[in-house]
C-alpha cells in the first residue's frame, strides 16, 4: 500500500514489483548481476509509463487501475530480456491513447530536501510519512515558523512536448507530480501489518523503496541490512550504481549486457520498521542522520 497520484511513487513501485513477479528473484544471488539486471529493466518500463501517464488526476486522466492490472504487467514483463538490456524503454499502451493528454514531458528536477518517518505505536497504529519542501530551505521564506516550499520545480519545465501539452505542466491550482513513496506492507493471508517504510531522495525514492522491499521480501534481509545494502537503480536512462561501494565488477557485468552504467553518490535516508509478531525491528539508513528508537 503506497501513495497514489499526484505522486508517481506508489504506481511505479507496484508496477516494478508486478513485473518482477514473473521472475524468481528469491532464487537469485542478492545484489548479483542477474537480479540487478532484472530490477533495472523493470524499473525502466515503470519510469517510461510514469513519464507518459502520471500527473495530477484532477487535470489529466491517470489510468491507475489499468497500469497495475496483472495482464498489462505480464505484457510489460515479457519485454524484459534476462540476458540483454532493452536500452531506453517506450511507454506501454494501458488504454486508448486518445484518453491520455500528453507525450512524455521533459523531466523536472527533484532536489533532495525531503524527510521520511516510519512510526508504529504500542496499539499497532502505523504511519509512513514523507514530507518535502523540494530544494534546500524551500523557497527561502519563513512564515509562522514554517519554511515555504518551492515545489513548483516538480512540474515539467516545458509546457508541451512535440506539440502536445505535457501532463505535468504547471497550471493554476494543480498539484505537481512527485516521487514520494510512503509504504505499508501487509500479510496476504492474515491482513496484518508487516512493514512500514519510506525514504527521501527525489526521483531516486522509487528505486530506493523498491530495492528495500525486494531485500525484505525476496531476500529475507533484516531491516538494517535492507536499508544499508549498496544501491542500484534505473530511471529509464543509465543504470546508476552507488559510488564507493566496490561495485565496479557489477558495473562491468551490466555493461556486457548493454547497460550504460553511471557511478554516483546515492544518499538515501530510508527508515524501516519490520513487525515480527509482537516484536518491532527498526532500522535507519546509515547514509543520513536518522535513528531508530523505541520504548
Amino acid at each position: 500500500c503506497s501513495m497514489g497520484p499526484p505522486s508517481s511513487g506508489g504506481i511505479a513501485i507496484l508496477q516494478t514489483l508486478g513485473m518482477l513477479r514473473h521472475f524468481n528473484l528469491a532464487a537469485l544471488k542478492p545484489d548479483g548481476i542477474d537480479a540487478v539486471h532484472l530490477i533495472a529493466e523493470a524499473s525502466r518500463l515503470a519510469f517510461a509509463d510514469r513519464e507518459r501517464y502520471v500527473g495530477d488526476p484532477d487535470f489529466a486522466p491517470v489510468p491507475v487501475d489499468r497500469l497495475l492490472e496483472a495482464d498489462y504487467l505480464a505484457g510489460r514483463a515479457a519485454e524484459i530480456d534476462p540476458a540483454k538490456s532493452m536500452g531506453e524503454a517506450e511507454p506501454g499502451r494501458p488504454t486508448e491513447a486518445s484518453l491520455l493528454g500528453a507525450l512524455p514531458a521533459p523531466r523536472a528536477a527533484e532536489p533532495p530536501s525531503t524527510s521520511h518517518m516510519s512510526v508504529v505505536d504500542r496499539d499497532g497504529n502505523a504511519v509512513s510519512f514523507t514530507t518535502s519542501i523540494e530544494g534546500s530551505f524551500g523557497a527561502h521564506l519563513l512564515v509562522d515558523g514554517f519554511m515555504l516550499n518551492n515545489q513548483l520545480t516538480d512540474f515539467a519545465f516545458a509546457p508541451a512536448a512535440k506539440g502536445r501539452a505535457a501532463a505535468n505542466r504547471a497550471e493554476p491550482r494543480k498539484r505537481p507530480r512527485s516521487s514520494m513513496s510512503p509504504t505499508l506492507v501487509f500479510d496476504r493471508a492474515s491482513g496484518k501489518l508487516r512493514a512500514v517504510l519510506g525514504s527521501p531522495g527525489g526521483a531516486n525514492i522509487i528505486g530506493y523503496v523498491t530495492q528495500i522491499l525486494v531485500n525484505l521480501i525476496d531476500w529475507r534481509r533484516d531491516p538494517y541490512s535492507a536499508v544499508a545494502a549498496p544501491h542500484f537503480l534505473n530511471r529509464n536512462g543509465p543504470t546508476i550504481l552507488e559510488a564507493d561501494r566496490d561495485l565496479a565488477p557489477l558495473g562491468a557485468d551490466l555493461e556486457a549486457r548493454g547497460h550504460k552504467v553511471k557511478m554516483q553518490e546515492l544518499n538515501s535516508g530510508a527508515n524501516v520498521i519490520l513487525l515480527d509478531g509482537a516484536t518491532l525491528l527498526g532500522a535507519s539508513d546509515p547514509r543520513r542522520e536518522g535513528i531508530a528508537l523505541g520504548d
